[in-house]
């Protein structure tokens, strides 16, 4: 590691301990040039997803986007940002558990979320399955409506 003081690549790492919940090591180190300490980070590196939509474009993955979309279809009901945001933070955590670098919009996201909204919240569910599976009549909007009226009531 350079050292950021003299730009010596001797050093010793003196401390190591996690950080971050986990996720990067913090070391402390020492330059065995100019004896300085100085602290640097180690993180596991991020796969980049690139969603592949319904149209063949492909675009790199944003849960902003993905959180904008939940949050529209929670609309005036009784969701929390936070549940909003653990829904967009479960459904990442299981397309980077995928292990591919491209995941399919329709195929992945979009039924993660159906999941996801379905046992949370049937409207919000509903308003999300209308555009997902572009309902064209009432007619779809019925067949979706009988389903989820199949499920007991809590």
């Amino acid at each position: 590691m350079k050292c950021p003081y003299c730009g010596a690549l001797d050093d010793k790492v003196v401390d190591s301990r996690s950080s971050k919940e986990g996720t990067a090591i913090r070391r402390r180190r020492e330059c065995l040039d100019c004896e300085r300490r100085f602290t640097t980070y180690e993180y596991i590196e991020d796969i980049p997803l690139t969603v592949i939509k319904t149209d063949g474009r492909r675009e790199p993955f944003d849960k902003n986007k993905l959180v904008a979309k939940i949050r529209l279809s929670c609309t005036k009901r009784p969701i929390s940002i936070a549940q909003i945001d653990e829904i967009a933070d479960r459904i990442e955590d299981k397309l980077v558990g995928l292990g591919e670098r491209e995941i399919e919009a329709k195929e992945h996201i979009g039924e993660l979320v159906m999941q996801e909204l379905k046992s949370l919240d049937d409207v919000a569910y509903v308003r999300f399955a209308s555009v997902y599976r572009q309902f064209k009549d009432i007619r779809d909007f019925e067949k979706e409506l009988q389903q989820i009226g199949d499920k007991p009531i809590p």
